[in-house]
């Protein structure tokens, strides 16, 4: 299978580092039946007392509401979520192709579950992402590392 490749847009909200603070911004989403694919906090480097939190699909007004009552907002953060059959080396000819395309990655999240790859991976500009995803599109068709 040829991988995925969709640009999406994260809702993000900052919290304060705190147990039950990821559980806290979750809670309303939950509660209106949103089927959240994406689910990222995680700590601020430096700022130990700061956390970000990131979902993905936000997007009925239902759970916009949801999202919105829980503190999460539309980022600015250009992303692209990756979805495909594994294989050894897939996460590293993907950082290789964006990289040959001269795109500077703002993050990199991707898991693997059975045989199926996912990643979200963020960008500096819309352009970039735009960019990376003819070059990360060539990885699924047999590109080796």
């Amino acid at each position: 299978m040829a991988l995925a490749i969709k640009k999406i847009m994260l809702w993000r909200a900052e919290v304060h580092n705190r147990p039950g603070a990821l559980a806290a911004t979750l809670e309303p989403v939950a509660k209106a039946r949103v089927d959240l694919k994406v689910v990222m906090g995680y700590r601020h480097p430096g700022a130990e007392g700061k956390a970000a939190i990131e979902v993905f699909p936000i997007s009925s007004k239902k759970a916009a509401a949801a999202g919105s009552s829980a503190g999460l907002a539309a980022a600015e953060i250009p992303a692209l979520l990756v979805e495909g059959d594994n294989k050894p080396g897939l996460g590293y000819s993907i950082a290789r192709a964006i990289a040959a395309a001269g795109i500077n990655i703002a993050f990199f999240v991707a898991q693997v579950i059975g045989r199926k790859f996912a990643a979200v991976i963020g960008f500096e500009t819309e352009d970039d992402a735009t960019k990376a995803m003819p070059a990360i599109k060539s990885t699924g068709r047999g590109t080796r590392p």
